[in-house]
């Protein structure tokens, strides 16, 4: 059978926006990011994005508009093109042109401890039950599950070493006795099977050479969801959600969670707040005292006067 390699030549422009990235130390996912978000405006012009003007791209945005792009890929779209307008072509005024949108907070969907037992349980192989074993144990970004080498692993320190995580920072996340007895499980059955190598990919894809795609990992947990019977909106990082949830739930300082997930800003981590149950549970309802003084009964925490 005949494989078809695609050998067509990167065009000059897309070369020097690559060099921009680089020598601004942008880190490989958001330069894959940056090259996929210009590539959709040139297939919208049907022509090189350095021959738009502001009214393509005003069309462009109304466009992303009116198909329902999420507000979040719209500004990660107006973040790649501002770079390609503002440095690598030097044209302020195409970028004064592009406008980001409003975000509208949510709020995480969370799995209990249970329904994300459930949901391992349900995983379609050893392999993906260790790759969201990792996203649920470490509170890894889809992203850094899939990037993971063999040699991220490190048993002696009890940490898993992350290598360009979000923003380009390294980080290590942690190793649990349980999650590494996991990972052990699924080396030896893909040491077996011959898809694990030494230095190689902890999670390689249908070739070896690759690592597996985040899309595959998005649907693996989709199967394990639905065979689980869990009704909620389930990705990925519905995991790393639920572990920062849990742990905030144990009462591990919230300063501490913000290190594992690797976030920059204590306010992003703080958002988990809104979501953890033990939260909610600890403060008593005004209508709890209501009814106790309609009772008769003395409110919840009063003192006698005295």
């Amino acid at each position: 059978m005949t494989v078809s390699i695609n050998t067509a030549p990167i065009s000059p422009l897309r070369q020097r926006m690559q060099h921009d990235m680089m020598m601004r130390g942008l880190g490989p996912h958001t330069q894959q990011d940056y090259v996929r978000h210009v590539k959709r405006l040139a297939a919208f012009l049907g022509r090189p994005p350095d021959t738009a003007t502001e009214e393509d791209l005003r069309r462009f945005q109304l466009m992303q508009h009116e198909s329902g792009v999420r507000p979040s890929t719209i500004n990660g779209t107006v973040s790649a093109l501002r770079f390609l307008y503002n440095v690598t072509l030097r044209r302020r005024d195409l970028a004064r042109a592009l406008v980001v949108t409003r975000i509208v907070p949510r709020l995480p969907e969370v799995l209990s401890v249970e329904e994300a037992a459930r949901l391992l349980q349900s995983a379609p192989g050893m392999k993906y039950k260790a790759a969201l074993g990792v996203a649920y144990g470490a509170g890894l970004r889809v992203s850094e599950v899939a990037h993971l080498k063999v040699d991220d692993i490190d048993s002696t320190r009890m940490l898993i070493r992350v290598e360009q995580g979000k923003g380009g920072k390294d980080r290590n996340a942690m190793l649990s006795p349980q999650l590494l007895e996991l990972l052990r499980m699924w080396w030896r059955e893909g040491h077996k099977r011959g898809v694990l190598i030494a230095h190689g990919w902890l999670f390689p894809g249908q070739n070896v050479t690759d690592p597996i795609s985040t899309r595959q990992l998005h649907r693996a947990v989709q199967e394990a969801a639905e065979v689980a019977g869990i009704r909620k909106r389930v990705s990925p990082h519905t995991l790393r959600h639920s572990f920062a949830t849990h742990l905030l739930e144990q009462d591990v300082d919230i300063r501490v969670i913000q290190v594992l997930l690797g976030h920059s800003k204590l306010e992003t981590t703080a958002l988990y707040t809104k979501v953890s149950t033990r939260t909610i549970h600890a403060v008593s309802s005004p209508l709890d005292q209501l009814m106790a003084l309609m009772e008769g009964k003395a409110p919840t925490g009063s003192a006698d006067a005295g």
